[in-house]
């Protein structure tokens, strides 16, 4: 539809409203009807908002609202459907678009829209429209709340809400055209606000405790007024002009006469004395054209000044998202009359409206009652008021609302948070921008009132600054402000007005921080840093002490010598007072209960040291210390047993702990290598201004001066000052001049030394000689410094382009890694080629164990390997657990022919895992065989189950429990690796409790002490709860973590239980999460199959602990003994069983015992742990269980990295 002929129903509605003769408006009889139709046709209008643009066309406002409104204004159902109306028609063309569009043609519409509201702003402006208004206002607000309805309220908020949708259109340059001191159309509105008196309302919903609801509103109508006004020039206002203005005004018109004299000078060189038709050619030395001849030039000699090699050339095109952002704010003085009603305006709002408004507005926004971005017009206020007040006649009480820590706290966060989502919300970076804009003018206007109050006469007024400079130079959050901010400023979204306000807070931020240095002798700050918490790979503590653990060659080289010596010892079976030793650490953080692992390591560390007796010393006292379980031998051990326990913890490849942390340099270079858990670390330090000025000596700091010296000559003084007082701390007293030492510093350098007014710009002309002396300086002495022009340099850089090429290394030796000496090359040479053909290990790693020189790093050796030519790259050094990515067509292959090879094996993912080159995660793995096609399923990669012998393997033809609970560890092995890894940060702190609860009881032994405790209704409530989550996942389709809450007491009771506890983590059942959870939990990870096989083994327990007795009765006692392979489990058993079965002491017992063990299942990390190649190979006795315990652990945090 063609928006410039109006719909037939909408033209009958706006004929039916009324008409004008003369001055008078007649109303139609259904005059209220037409104007509730329109309100409904806007309603339902477009997303072109036609129904809006024709009655913008219609000026349907213009000609029959305003009139109605004005003349018809005891009508109230009319008045206020015509108030709602307008209210619609007025606001703002951003609201109506939700943003300025980019597609031309709707680009139009919201111009067009703009275009009717500009004609509506014009309107107006007329002393009787407010007037209406007001009077109507006022008769609402005299009423008490107690007799205002909510029409009334309603009709408040309407009337406030026109006056700001009014106040908001914004100015028409093109058509006003006005100058400083004309009267535009804001100017009109406002005098006609003036006038009507709305100004005294307003004042008055600001200053009243019991109109509180209206302050946002009232705020940002007051922010509208005083919009492109400068609160300096508003306080001057009607007062004359000062000396330092005229100063001022002198200044700027001597350098328009110089330059005016230059540009005339320049022209009559140009004319030459005689005309000629030929004004010659000119052949220039050394400037080259096209060729490779002397440039030709056809013009006179007094042109050559000005030429350029790009003279002729089209200007190259910078790309929109590359331009400089543009100017959005402008100010002008207004009409005389209007500044000094504003003037008088600030003053009573200071005096009777500042402090109660702007807590209100306060409380609304920390209590989150206003809209979204309210804060800005807070923030807007704050800086207007504040710096009014200052210029006006300063008195800090007006301000006291603002003038404090809370309101630094508030802004300061205000800024980061717009600069943070400036960085993250790159399509609206320009509104962030605005808004950070804003935020940092608070700041800047907060900064000089405090800096102003230590100049007033009071002596309380100087105290209240010095203790909130105090608390703002102590945190470290508003000293590292104005860093970040020049650091991530972007000219593409922060305009250059942005970046005057910046330099200037800067400056003045510097200048009180430091003079109040000087005024303190020393200033203690709070520091904040970020402490790494690193969890190192595990360090072989043995190769520190000398202790290296050899090949399984040696250490049977070893042990006929420890065995003679044992053979002294272990005959006698108790050792004297004197040689026995304490096995744990009683003073370590590590409970005792867990020092189990250190006390086998300290008897390995014996035996590698010769020192055999000691070694059995150690085995006896821990025996002792933790006899449960047998990890260390039976109480009844024989000296065999004994000596050959001792054989097999020489020989077992046990875990050892990290030894201290590397100071230094080393610690640096490990970075890369440390898993890193940051923690913000509080602490205090004396503060240093020199050390601080120092952050500020950044080729990005620098930059962006210098942009902003780009524009010295529209700048002002004091913003020159600014720039050139932070350049010459860097260049003067930091000694770091060299920073300037850039191409584009010295061009803008030349523009100004030949500026013809450099006369008023005398500081900048000074500093300017100053840095080109000393790059001369320089140049005589280091003739690269011509190359170093080109770049923009950091510190580093210019202490090297001083102080020689080099003198960085050589100052920083003493931090450096020692050099390596011809041995220890040698060496270093002989271990890389005896250890890098080793399968399976790490070939840095043994190097490091085995390197007896002064302690490396892990970079070190890789580093010194390429530098004696043994590898190619750092690369060939990479870690096992590394993240690899992307696939190379050439991985693609050979995990290709790798699952063609081992496809009909039992175990198919598994081979692919221990043959690949690349290695990669299980789910790395298994996706990528999903993506090549390879498999259809996840299940086709699950371990097959291994066929099980014959029932009869047992006495009276009875089949091992433990068969049954392999088949379904190994069916839990299997699981896909991706449901781990998800919940695999949040449950790695139970699942190592888990793997180290389970060394000591088994599943079915657990459920038989717990139920002969008493604990049997616990049990079928926890089978109960475990079969309806189970049922639960099978008809939702999707799991998540459910809590087990006891209900009755004695399910608490047993919750709280520790061998109850220990079932559950059996079971698989997580702990409550420190600080967060209060209830066990059944993990998301835990398909319906696992639950029911979990329920099912607890229904077991009762069946089997009812049929064991009196198969107990019938077989002979130590007719089957158990293997050897299973003798540790067999051993723990007993010891459980002599604890809970005290009454049963009879030999026949204890072998019936035995072999009960046997039929009970093994622990399931330890199944997990045991691979089928290891099972043969597997020690016999309990020391090498534990470190294979730990080493699961272990290996399970590489996989996960």
């Amino acid at each position: 539809m063609d928006l410039y002929m109006m719909n037939c129903e909408l033209l009958a509605t706006c004929s039916a409203l009324g008409y004008l003769e003369g001055d008078t408006y007649h109303k139609e009889p259904d005059c209220l009807e037409s104007v509730k139709d329109l309100i409904r046709y806007l309603r339902h209008e477009d997303e072109t908002r036609d129904v809006r643009q024709q009655l913008g066309a219609a000026q349907i406002l213009q000609s029959d609202l305003l009139p109605i409104l004005t003349q018809h204004r005891q009508d109230k159902p009319l008045f206020d459907a015509v108030v709602r109306l307008m209210v619609n028609l007025t606001q703002p063309a951003l609201l109506c678009f939700g943003s300025v569009p980019k597609e031309p043609s709707f680009r139009h519409h919201f111009l067009q829209v703009l275009t009717y509201l500009q004609a509506y702003k014009e309107a107006f402006a007329s002393d009787k429209t407010f007037g209406v208004l007001s009077e109507t206002l006022y008769e609402l607000l005299q009423l008490g709340w107690e007799e205002r309805q909510e029409e009334d309220n309603l009709l408040i908020e309407r009337i406030l809400l026109l006056v700001r949708n009014i106040l908001h259109v914004p100015a028409d340059l093109e058509q006003e055209k006005s100058i400083d001191n004309d009267a535009s159309v804001h100017d009109q509105l406002l005098w006609a606000i003036h006038l009507s008196g709305l100004d005294d309302l307003l004042l008055f919903l600001a200053s009243s405790p019991a109109e509180q609801q209206w302050s946002l509103h009232v705020l940002e109508i007051i922010s509208l007024m005083f919009r492109d006004q400068n609160p300096e020039q508003l306080a001057r206002a009607g007062q004359g002009r000062l000396a330092q203005e005229r100063s001022t005004d002198v200044a700027e018109l001597e350098v328009l006469r110089q330059r005016e004299m230059a540009e005339k000078k320049t022209r009559a060189l140009q004319r030459g004395s005689r005309h000629s038709r030929f004004g010659g050619s000119y052949i220039v030395q050394g400037l080259k054209s096209i060729g490779e001849r002397d440039l030709v030039f056809h013009k006179g000699l007094h042109s050559f000044q000005n030429y350029t090699s790009d003279l002729g050339k089209q200007p190259r095109r910078v790309p929109k998202r590359r331009q400089a952002a543009q100017e959005l704010s402008s100010q002008r003085r207004s009409a005389l009359n209007v500044r000094l009603f504003l003037r008088d305006f600030c003053s009573e709002f200071l005096e009777n409206c500042y402090n109660r408004l702007m807590g209100s507005v306060k409380d609304h926004l920390l209590r989150e009652k206003a809209q979204q971005h309210d804060e800005t017009y807070y923030m807007w206020a704050l800086a207007f008021f504040m710096a009014f007040n200052r210029a006006a006649s300063f008195r800090p009480g007006l301000v006291s609302e603002t003038l404090s820590v809370r309101t630094f706290h508030f802004i300061e966060q205000n800024l980061t948070n717009y600069y943070e989502m400036m960085l993250t919300d790159r399509k609206e970076a320009a509104s962030w921008a605005r808004r950070m804009h804003l935020a940092l003018k608070a700041y800047q206007e907060l900064l000089a009132t405090v800096n102003e109050m230590d100049m007033f006469p009071d002596e309380a007024v100087r105290e209240s600054s010095r203790i909130i400079k105090n608390n703002i130079f102590y945190m470290m959050e508003y000293r590292e402000l104005f860093l970040a901010l020049f650091r991530k400023f972007d000219e593409r979204c922060q305009p250059r007005s942005y970046l005057r306000d910046l330099v200037e807070t800067t400056h003045l931020f510097l200048k009180m921080l430091e003079r109040f240095c000087r005024s303190r002798g020393n200033l203690v700050v709070q520091n904040k840093r970020k402490k790494r918490k690193k969890k190192k790979k595990v360090l072989d503590q043995a190769a520190a002490s000398g202790n290296v653990p050899g090949s399984p060659g040696e250490l049977e080289a070893m042990w006929p010598a420890l065995a003679e010596q044992l053979q002294c010892c272990v005959q006698s079976p108790e050792l004297s007072a004197d040689s026995m030793v304490v096995p744990f650490d009683a003073a370590s953080e590590v409970p005792v209960e867990e020092q189990r692992a250190e006390a086998m390591v300290r008897i390995q560390d014996c035996l590698l040291a010769g020192q055999a007796p000691q070694a059995l010393s150690l085995l006896r006292s821990a025996r002792e210390v933790w006899p449960e379980g047998d990890v260390f031998g039976s109480p009844d051990v024989s000296p065999e047993e004994e000596t050959q326990l001792l054989k097999e913890i020489l020989c077992a490849p046990l875990p050892r702990q990290q030894g201290p942390e590397e100071q230094g340099a080393e610690e640096e270079e490990e970075e890369e290598e440390e898993e890193e858990l940051q923690e913000v670390q509080v602490s205090e330090k004396e503060f240093n201004f020199v050390d601080y000025l120092k952050r500020f000596a950044c080729s990005t700091v620098v930059r962006a001066y210098v942009q902003l010296l780009r524009s010295y000559q529209h700048n002002s003084a004091h913003t020159n000052h600014c720039a050139t007082k932070m350049l010459h701390r860097l260049a003067h007293d930091l000694k770091m001049e060299a920073l300037l030492f850039q191409l584009s510093v010295f061009c803008l350098f030349n523009r100004l030394l030949s500026d013809p007014a450099a006369g008023a710009y005398k500081e900048l002309v000074t500093f300017a000689k100053y840095i080109l002396g000393k790059f001369f300086a320089l140049a005589a002495v280091n003739q690269k410094a011509f190359v170093e022009l080109l770049f923009w340099k950091n510190t580093a850089v210019v202490r090297e382009m001083t102080e020689g090429y080099g003198s960085l290394d050589a100052g920083s030796s003493s931090r450096r890694a020692p050099a390596w000496s011809p041995e220890e090359e040698t060496q270093l040479r002989e271990l890389y080629l005896a250890h890098k053909d080793v399968e399976g290990e790490d070939v840095v790693e043994a190097i490091l164990a085995r390197l007896k020189t002064v302690p490396r790093t892990r970079k070190q050796v890789i580093h010194h390997l390429v530098q004696l030519g043994l590898a190619d790259s750092v690369k060939d050094f990479q870690r096992k657990g590394t993240n690899i990515v992307l696939w190379t067509e050439d991985q693609e292959l050979e995990l290709q022919r790798l699952f063609e090879e081992f496809q009909d094996s039992d175990d198919v993912l598994g081979h692919i895992m221990k043959n690949i080159t690349a290695k990669r995660s299980r789910a790395r793995v298994v996706d990528k065989l999903l993506a090549l096609g390879l498999v259809t399923e996840r299940r086709e990669l699950y371990k097959k189950r291994r066929k099980k012998p014959a029932p009869s393997s047992l006495p009276n033809g009875k089949e091992s429990l433990k068969d049954f609970s392999q088949e379904d560890l190994e069916e839990e092995e299997n699981l896909p690796e991706e449901e781990s890894e998800g919940d695999e940060e949040t449950e790695e702190g139970w699942e190592v409790e888990q793997v180290q609860g389970s060394s000591a009881f088994t599943t079915e032994s657990l459920g038989q002490g717990l139920r002969q405790e008493g604990f049997s209704a616990p049990i079928l409530w926890l089978q109960n709860c475990l079969i309806r989550v189970a049922e639960d996942r099978e008809e939702d389709g999707c799991s998540q973590a459910v809590p087990l809450v006891p209900l009755t007491e004695e399910n608490e009771e047993a919750m709280e239980n520790e061998q109850f506890q220990q079932l559950l983590r059996k079971l698989g059942v997580r702990p409550p999460a420190s600080g967060q959870e209060t209830f066990w939990r059944i993990p998301a990870k835990l398909s319906p199959t696992q639950l029911r096989r979990a329920a099912a083994s607890l229904s077991q327990l009762e069946e089997r602990g009812e049929k064991l007795q009196p198969e107990q009765d019938s077989e002979v006692p130590g007719e089957q003994g158990p293997s050897e392979e299973h003798r540790a489990e067999a051993l723990q058993a007993l010891v459980l069983a002599r604890k809970k079965k005290a009454s049963l002491a009879t030999p026949e017992e204890e072998g019936t015992a035995d072999e009960q063990e046997q039929l009970t299942a093994a622990p399931k990390k330890r199944q997990l742990l045991d691979s089928d190649e290891e099972q043969e190979e597997a020690p016999e006795l309990g020391a090498p269980r534990t470190q294979k315990k730990k080493r699961f652990q272990i290996e399970d945090e590489d996989e996960s990295d």
